[in-house]
């Protein structure tokens, strides 16, 4: 079924597989655009949802003056892939997927903690060897942890974390109940078993886990990104864990991905590479598709939308 001429155009910046947008027949145009076909149709569109949320292709492709779509969404948490002056500037009401990936996220970095503390890449690779090797592992209970991110998903993580028995500290942009501000981060790594970071790319927070950081924390400390691959200077990281000033790490996130086969991060002794899926579990893509057609529903009938992006700050302001 065509879609009448009166009803808004959706454009989707592809990636496969494509989302399920049935419910949205009759009711939009659902158009869909590769990086370079976006630029052209991007005019053209009311929506743009970006479900290729890999793809930088928004940021140069974004119009200028004139006409450009009055709403976009990202299937990500992140936002920083798709800001541009041009988009900041404009009225256009950008939105993510906050809520889809919190609990998700939570139970990959406690099994992170429990997999780190307990030796289990050890065992794995000594099983793999035939070898019987006694071993102490970390108590994780009574352990402390500073996460950096007050969003949702930060707040998630700390909320898990409590769940195993770890004295957690929360640290975001700005000190408020229950959080810290950026002037108690150090202090609150210093004593940290875990340093989970699981904040927005911004300005303030590029770069932010460096030489000078891994420095500051203890050397049985463990640190964890599930952020955006920028918040950490790689080279620094590497190098903390070759020199043995932390005990161990675990990255989701890299500044370029996918990581190549001759990408050295392979191998830093003691680190934990995952390929950007803390947050994929069984079923997601759908969870993002049926958000997607819960917004536009709200759009459609002119109610106000949620999780809109403060495009000044680049995430969602916290409640």
């Amino acid at each position: 079924m065509t879609a009448p001429a009166s009803v808004p155009t959706v454009l989707v910046l592809d990636a496969e597989p494509l989302p399920r947008l049935g419910r949205l027949t009759g009711r939009a145009r659902v158009e869909h655009a590769d990086e370079s076909t976006l630029a052209e149709r991007l005019p053209h569109a009311d929506v743009l949802l970006v479900w290729d949320f890999a793809s930088h292709a928004v940021r140069h492709a974004w119009p200028g003056a004139g006409p450009r779509p009055r709403w976009v969404h990202t299937a990500s948490a992140g936002v920083d892939h798709l800001m541009c002056p041009e988009l900041t500037a404009s009225d256009t009401v950008v939105t993510n997927a906050r809520g889809v990936f919190d609990q998700p996220i939570a139970e990959y970095v406690a099994a992170l903690v429990l997999a780190m503390g307990k030796d289990l890449p050890r065992t794995l690779e000594l099983q793999g060897a035939r070898e019987w090797r006694h071993r102490e592992s970390m108590r994780i209970a009574g352990t402390r942890a500073c996460v950096v991110g007050s969003g949702p998903i930060g707040r998630t993580i700390a909320r898990t974390l409590k769940a195993l028995d770890i004295t957690t500290a929360l640290v975001g942009r700005t000190p408020r109940t229950g959080v810290h501000g950026p002037d108690d981060l150090d202090r609150l790594i210093a004593r940290a078993d875990w340093v989970i970071a699981a904040a927005p790319l911004t300005e303030q927070t590029y770069g932010m886990f460096d030489a000078r950081r891994f420095g500051v924390m203890q050397p049985a400390a463990r640190f964890v990104n599930v952020g955006r691959g920028q918040l950490v200077v790689e080279d620094a990281l590497a190098e903390a864990l070759a020199k043995r000033w932390i005990a161990g790490a675990a990255l989701d996130v890299f500044e370029h991905e996918p990581l190549t086969p001759d990408s050295p991060l392979w191998r830093v002794p003691n680190l934990i590479v995952s390929p950007h899926m803390s947050g994929d579990t069984i079923g997601w893509r759908d969870a993002l598709g049926a958000q997607f057609v819960e917004l536009y529903e709200r759009w459609e009938a002119g109610r106000p939308l949620v999780n809109v992006v403060d495009k000044q700050r680049g995430y969602v302001p916290g409640r």
